[in-house]
């Protein structure tokens, strides 16, 4: 009897501190501009991909049931690593996520940097992480990042694709991120669409685009340079530009609830009177706010206290995607 090609990998969410919003080349789903994120340990997908010999298709089970509206870039990510690996199976998958899903906390990059890592695995392809990243980012733009620990760069590569490369390990600035959950339910307009729509009519997507590589560039410095005060600028900056090109999007894509507005505004009062935190938000209501250690818990027990808060989830950072017997 063949025995099937099985493995079970482990990635975690990252979250964008300067963002990527739009597609240069939406068939091949590549990122307008680069983008710089921190990859935590709080929360992780897992995802285990078993490969059975003389099965015809993929089928996709995410937290338990089944998931036709992903098995399409899922399958499309196995089949360039089947053609790598001469190997014709379809495959089982089936990922849990101990998060919530689509809800704008990454659930995307890190489901697809898992699926990657264990497919990979499982078909015996001992692959640089360059190439994984290629596999990876079919199925999201940001998957990329989760295939590293710690701080990670991903740039347009000269020869038209991606390039994701390591910038800090986690022990070297290991900073707090505290999220503020406050919905838990599927955004309506997943960042694929979203994306699509900002390009097509925000009067403020050309700029966006002009002005995103002096972010990257002062983003880089502030990690480099373990400048808190300068990476807070401007990745506070640079996020609420992309929420600007969303706002003027037609029709408007406004992410945020008041409890997010009023978790944004908590943080910026908790700066000024000195804690060393600052705000990012995704494609979605929750609010992530970047921290010292030190400052961890007052972040924590203020964001806490939020009326409209559901939960809140203090990590750290964490590691790249691996494989795991589990």
């Amino acid at each position: 009897m063949t025995v099937p090609l099985v493995a079970t990998a482990i990635a975690h969410p990252n979250i964008a501190l300067i963002k990527y919003w739009g597609k240069r080349d939406v068939a091949e789903n590549l990122p307008a501009v680069g983008s710089l994120s921190v990859t935590l340990d709080a929360m992780c997908s897992r995802t285990r991909v078993c490969f059975e010999p003389g099965r015809k298709g993929d089928s996709v089970r995410l937290n338990g049931r089944e998931d036709a509206g992903a098995a399409s870039r899922i399958s499309a990510c196995l089949d360039l690593l089947r053609r790598r690996a001469g190997v014709g199976h379809g495959a089982l998958v089936d990922t849990d996520n101990d998060f919530p899903t689509a809800a704008g906390l990454a659930s995307s990059a890190s489901g697809f940097a898992a699926l990657v890592t264990a497919a990979a695995a499982a078909l015996g392809l001992d692959l640089p992480a360059r190439e994984l990243a290629r596999v990876a980012r079919l199925g999201s733009g940001s998957a990329p990042r989760s295939l590293f620990g710690g701080f990670v760069v991903l740039r347009n590569a000269p020869d038209g694709d991606v390039a994701v490369e390591p910038l800090l390990p986690a022990p070297a600035w290991p900073l707090r991120v505290v999220i503020a959950i406050v919905a838990t339910a599927p955004k309506e307009t997943g960042s694929r669409d979203g994306m699509a729509a900002s390009r097509a009519t925000s009067p403020y997507y050309g700029e966006w685009l002009r002005s995103h590589d002096a972010d990257l560039e002062a983003g880089l410095r502030g990690v480099r340079d373990r400048d808190f005060a300068a990476l807070a600028g401007v990745a506070e900056h640079n996020c609420l530009k992309m929420h600007a090109v969303m706002l003027t999007t037609r029709p408007p894509l406004i992410y945020w609830s008041p409890t997010t507005l009023a978790c944004l505004q908590l943080v910026q009062s908790l700066r000024r009177a000195g804690t060393p935190v600052f705000f990012t938000i995704d494609a979605g209501p929750q609010v992530k706010a970047v921290c010292e250690p030190g400052a961890a818990a007052l972040v924590r027990d203020a964001l806490a206290a939020v009326p409209g808060v559901m939960q809140v989830i203090d990590s750290g950072l964490g590691p790249g995607a691996h494989c795991t017997d589990g």
